[in-house]
């Protein structure tokens, strides 16, 4: 500490502050007003853009983010209580397992045809909507316990089409 209980500025610090004083009291007390202001306004649009500006966007777009987490946590919630259900569930029989898949099959009409080979079966479709489709996954993994392992579809005009192949007789992917 210097003179009067202030701090000691390292010498280039206190040669700019010395040019800053003088600068300041050359300025014409309009020009130390206009100057003023100027530096008011920076400081200003410095605490919007820095400060208020983000947090009233987070205000703005925290509840569609809360909804949207909401609707994926229930999601999450239902699939976990199906998992559950499932995992719990009697296993079925190959034999069983087969005529689940065919079952379901046979509701996609010419859209779907189904091929078993051993554990696995393999859906081929073509033109299949979307609720068809979602549909026989659900039968097929409730009724014959089959999980998908591997999917190679694109979409049309007219549905999907391509492959599907699960594993039934809880055979490992």
């Amino acid at each position: 500490m210097s003179k009067a209980g202030t701090l000691a500025l390292p010498p280039a610090l206190a040669r700019t502050r010395d040019q800053a004083r003088s600068y300041w009291s050359s300025r014409a007390p309009r020009e130390r007003r206009l100057l003023l202001a100027a530096g008011y306004a920076l400081a200003a649009l410095a605490v919007w853009l820095l400060a208020v500006q983000p947090a009233l966007r987070t205000l703005r777009e925290a509840p569609a983010q809360l909804d949207r987490l909401e609707a994926q946590l229930q999601q999450l919630q239902r699939l976990a209580a199906e998992s559950q259900s499932l995992k719990g569930a009697a296993p079925v029989s190959s034999a069983q397992a087969g005529l689940a898949l065919k079952s379901a099959t046979d509701r996609l009409g010419e859209r779907g045809r189904l091929t078993l080979l051993g554990d696995r079966a393999t859906l081929t479709v073509s033109a299949i909507d979307t609720e068809a489709l979602r549909g026989w996954l659900q039968e097929v993994r409730s009724a014959a316990r089959a999980r998908p392992v591997e999917a190679q579809l694109t979409r049309g005009a007219q549905g999907y089409n391509g492959t599907i192949v699960v594993t039934i007789g809880g055979g490992t992917p």
